[in-house]
């Protein structure tokens, strides 16, 4: 039995002779991890193994030791040594859960930028430049609101591209909107609120990420405008997320006078807005909209990230939050992870103050711009008659088509039997609504079509294929 298992130990014999007592607990471990060394099977005694290792007794013993405190091996005086039964043998493979469509012809779904955009040797340099100055102590456990230089860089961003009122003080780092939006809703609970108004249409990880903080998330409808204020009021719900500056997935921007409204409601109700921001940085036909928050820093929050501007896999966001819930938010944070990493934060911070987040961010713009002007050719050419919106910022546009592609049920059929992925407007509803509701043309066709991620020859096939796809001609 042993022939075999003692070439597993071989490599212990060719370490270096300060490090052979480390590789043979490596050695060994792995071997009873794996499974080559099965639960019950018998260790050879510790002088014969050194012996047959060339090594000495001394440091056998030493591993057998080592590796029968963890639980790897068992022992007992006079009855030898042996492989222990708690370890579970056989670790198999991890998979990769990211949410991916695989097999698909053309991929228009929205929400992703393009990655190969990713400014790596920038980022290569700033991750560098962060490690150089980083004193020892920085590497410790952060204050949970972020580090001061990534803070004081964000807030001056903020201020200056967005008209943020962006005290430092007030600002948390996060792990993207997705917590920022957590932390408020774990601080509004604590506050006694019950529900929260959303968008409808809106994002779809609304509902569910507001359930875990313990508020139920009550879908508020649009109008030409913005976020209808009737419905807002009828809900009794005292805070609402909203994206005002382009909504998602619409495209509308909320008016000045819909804005001055909406915070008369935050005001008189003692409530909050919070200002999703995901995609403030993209504007081509049109001077940027200044975010809400900076009207009323007090009754609106204010959630960003880069996760549309360099990465979502960074993991890296941003809160501005009022005062008044600033500790609950802070105090939560800590409970939550201790604060965001370092490294990440100061590499971030660097990329900032360098100018180089400024570089990246004409550089996406260049870029997404040629391919929206790309995708309404595309879709005046192949499905002439349609109606684009929502196409003056953001990373996607909503196509409603004419009435000779429906219905949407069968169109949406067709796509998909041509591996085309597409997502209809239907598909961000946030509330359920009766049949009796539906609008006179609910049949339409209407796509919200992301074009970041594709590449201008790449939107072009796509769309000629969808068209084969749902005309029968293909």
């Amino acid at each position: 039995m042993w022939s075999a298992a003692w070439e597993l130990l071989v490599p212990a014999d060719a370490a270096p002779p300060r490090g052979r007592g480390r590789a043979l607990q490596s050695a060994l471990r792995e071997a009873v991890r794996s499974g080559r060394l099965a639960a019950g099977t018998r260790l050879p005694p510790s002088r014969e193994l050194a012996a047959d290792l060339g090594v000495s007794r001394g440091l056998v013993t030493e591993a057998y030791e080592q590796l029968s405190a963890e639980g790897y091996l068992r022992s007992g005086r006079g009855a030898g040594t042996w492989v222990g039964d708690a370890v579970r043998s056989g670790i198999r493979p991890a998979h990769d859960l990211a949410p991916r469509a695989p097999g698909t012809t053309a991929d228009f779904r929205p929400g992703t930028p393009d990655l190969s955009l990713f400014p790596r040797t920038a980022w290569a340099a700033a991750h560098k430049a962060a490690l150089t100055r980083l004193e020892h102590h920085a590497l410790g456990y952060p204050d949970p609101r972020g580090l001061p230089e990534l803070r004081t860089a964000l807030a001056a961003l903020l201020t200056r591209r967005r008209g943020a009122a962006a005290d430092p003080e007030a600002l948390v780092i996060c792990s993207g909107v997705a917590q920022a939006l957590s932390l408020l809703g774990f601080a509004l609970c604590e506050r006694g609120h019950r529900a929260i108004g959303v968008e409808d249409p809106g994002s779809p990880e609304h509902g569910g990420l507001f359930a875990a903080t313990g508020l139920r998330a009550v879908g508020l409808p649009l109008d030409r405008h913005g976020l209808a204020p009737g419905p807002l009021r009828d809900s009794g719900v005292r805070a609402v997320v909203m994206t005002p500056g382009h909504q998602f997935p619409t495209g509308l921007a909320c008016s000045p006078d819909r804005r001055a409204e909406l915070l008369h409601w935050a005001r008189a109700v003692d409530g909050l807005i919070v200002e999703d921001d995901y995609d403030g940085d993209f504007r081509y036909d049109r001077a940027p909209v200044g975010a809400l928050q900076g009207l009323d820093p007090e009754r609106v929050a204010y959630t960003g990230s880069v996760s549309k501007s360099l990465a979502p896999g960074l993991r890296l966001g941003w809160l501005l939050a009022p005062r008044r819930l600033a500790e609950a938010v802070v105090r939560r944070k800590r409970t939550m992870d201790l604060g965001h990493p370092v490294l990440d934060q100061a590499l971030l911070a660097d990329f900032v103050v360098r100018g180089e987040y400024d570089r990246q961010l004409r550089r996406c713009q260049r870029a997404y711009r040629e391919r929206r002007d790309t995708l309404t050719a595309a879709l005046a050419e192949h499905f002439p008659g349609t109606e684009v919106s929502g196409i003056a910022a953001g990373l996607h546009l909503i196509a409603r088509l004419p009435e000779r592609y429906g219905p949407e049920p069968r169109f949406l059929e067709h796509a998909a039997a041509a591996g085309i992925a597409v997502r209809p407007l239907s598909g961000f509803r946030t509330a359920v609504r009766e049949p009796a509701e539906r609008t006179p043309d609910a049949a339409a066709v209407r796509l919200v079509l992301g074009y970041a991620h594709l590449t201008p020859a790449d939107i072009e096939r796509g769309v000629r294929l969808l068209a084969d796809a749902v005309t029968g001609d293909a």
